[in-house]
């Protein structure tokens, strides 16, 4: 095999004729298609598979120092190949934002992760709450990281979470993957695991930096992995990815209030406007620390500079529904939300509701089953499943949180569902699940023998200021029983009416509802006659 002609395809034609063998007898000899070994002459295919290489190496018996060179020539085009499209396709990060605020810790811990990258592909996986800003830090951290990774630089949106699309599938973000780095798209195999190992040969020698953004869950990132090599994966993604093995995780909460005044003051672009404004600190603290909704706010500042920021700040304090106004062009902070809530079953978005109209600011696993009217190990299991989703947040072990602007989000969808169910003639039966998120105010026992230990005094004093909307919803629907016709439903809304009443202090309106609900009650022989008579004698005086 002394001075071979250059070229993987000259060399492999010269060695199939000196060993008398037609295209279609290596192809048999190799196990492989005649217009395999065609293509591989005449150019076509310039980057064997090293399985290829390997098959037709035994087909041609080159064994020792002959067989060693057949395959160093196969490795040398495809670094050539992969040099060329690397420079021409593989650096595809959307640029860095100039306004990148904090995130110091986080970014550090990552910088310092991927600086001792070996040959084990590192991954890490970005999460947090909607509007949080996990996809621009991954960006960020690309772009600090770069340098380090010169085989390319790779984002791929998922489309996880994006209004009107799907998620990618798998084998079409293969498909994505294989043409960023140069593959032709007529030469990307059909089947997804024919994808999957193309793509892990074609990076397996490259220092690649891949951003997967908005992912859906695990399964829809595992084939998309590098197999081996140097590699830095970051995943971004709005659910715990638990299931994605050999994960580091970085978890982004909202941020610090120093932090996030920087933020507004830096994207408002005001004259004058400091973070030590406490019209600064008054707005950043209603937009709940987020960075999504803090620069909604920023961008109307900065494009009506005529808006005194005080003004914004009483006008956003004093909103029934701050999310409404946390919106600009074809983006808003409810939009966002709306995303995660969509994708929770039935059971799990009744829980999510429910969990909005709770006055407190923490809820155990005992409360939650009070609450939602199911045993102790649904409950923990239905919290487990918004805590996934970063719609609770767990500040202690068995407590979670609902951040302030997600339970604005949860009271509304359970004032659209009123609203869907008006539209049906069922809106009384929308109010029954502010009955399940008041009744536990009764009674700090609950069903399974066990106390919870919610904080009541703390609780009982946020819901005087919480249930203006509940009784608003409930006297929607006791007219709507009255004009219709259904003792049943007017008497479950009286009902509500007076739980409100007393979780906001007014226990002689409470008592008043409640009488009333009880005569109706007991007119028609409903089971619920029991329960409230019981309320009223535990009323004080």
């Amino acid at each position: 095999m002394a001075e071979p002609p250059a070229g993987f395809a000259a060399v492999l034609r010269s060695l199939r004729t000196r060993a008398g063998l037609t295209q279609e007898e290596l192809a048999g000899a190799a196990g492989l298609s005649p217009r395999a070994v065609s293509d591989l002459e005449r150019g076509v295919v310039r980057v064997p598979h090293k399985d290829t290489v390997r098959l037709l190496a035994d087909a041609l018996r080159l064994t020792g120092p002959a067989r060693d060179e057949f395959a160093a020539i196969a490795r040398d085009r495809a670094g050539q190949d992969a040099a060329g499209e690397t420079a021409a396709g593989a650096r595809t990060l959307p640029r860095d934002v100039a306004s990148f605020t904090g995130r110091g810790q986080e970014l550090a811990a990552l910088l310092d992760a991927a600086a001792t990258t070996s040959s084990v592909v590192s991954i890490h996986a970005i999460g947090g709450m909607a509007g949080v800003g996990k996809t621009a830090f991954a960006i960020h951290a690309a772009h600090r990281l770069a340098e380090l990774f010169p085989g390319g630089q790779i984002f791929l949106p998922l489309h996880g979470h994006t209004p009107g699309r799907q998620p990618v599938g798998p084998a079409d973000a293969l498909a994505s993957l294989l043409m960023t780095v140069g593959v032709p798209a007529g030469q990307i195999p059909p089947s997804l695991e024919a994808r999957m190992g193309l793509w892990r040969d074609r990076v397996a020698s490259r220092q690649l930096l891949l951003i997967l953004d908005d992912a859906a869950g695990s399964d829809q990132v595992r084939p998309l992995l590098p197999g081996s090599g140097g590699s830095l994966v970051l995943v971004t993604s709005r659910r715990r990815l638990t299931a994605l093995e050999d994960a580091r995780t970085i978890s982004l909460d909202t941020l610090p209030p120093e932090e996030a005044a920087a933020l507004l003051v830096r994207l408002a672009g005001r004259p004058g406007l400091s973070p030590a404004d406490p019209a600064v600190a008054e707005i950043t603290q209603l937009c709940g620390f987020l960075p999504l909704a803090i620069g909604m706010l920023a961008r109307q500042l900065h494009h009506h500079p005529a808006w005194p920021p005080r003004e914004r700040a009483a006008e956003l304090g004093a909103a029934v529904n701050r999310l409404e106004l946390l919106a600009t062009e074809n983006l808003s902070v409810a939009a966002a939300f709306d995303l995660s809530y969509a994708e929770l079953s039935p059971d799990q978005q009744r829980l999510f509701r429910r969990i909005g109209l709770h006055p407190g600011g923490d809820i155990d696993g005992y409360a939650t089953a009070a609450l939602d009217g199911t045993g102790l190990t649904v409950a923990r299991r239905r919290l487990e499943a918004l805590y996934d989703r970063y719609l609770l947040s767990e500040p202690a072990t068995g407590r979670y949180r609902m951040h302030d602007l997600i339970r604005e989000h949860a009271r509304e969808a359970l004032t659209l569902l009123g609203g869907v169910r008006s539209l049906t003639g069922d809106y009384p039966g929308a109010a029954r699940d502010l009955d399940q998120a008041l009744i536990i105010h009764r009674d700090t026992g609950n069903r399974y023998g066990e106390v919870t230990t919610l904080n009541e005094e703390g609780n009982l004093s946020r819901a005087r200021g919480d249930f203006g909307q509940a009784g608003t919803l409930h006297q929607q629907a006791l007219d709507l029983a009255r004009q219709i016709g259904s003792p049943l439903d007017e008497a479950r809304a009286l009902t509500g009416l007076g739980r409100c009443a007393l979780a906001a202090g007014r226990t002689a309106t409470d008592a008043a509802a409640l009488r009333q609900a009880l005569e109706i009650f007991e007119r028609i022989g409903a089971a619920e006659a029991a329960d409230v008579a019981a309320e009223l004698r535990a009323l004080p005086g």
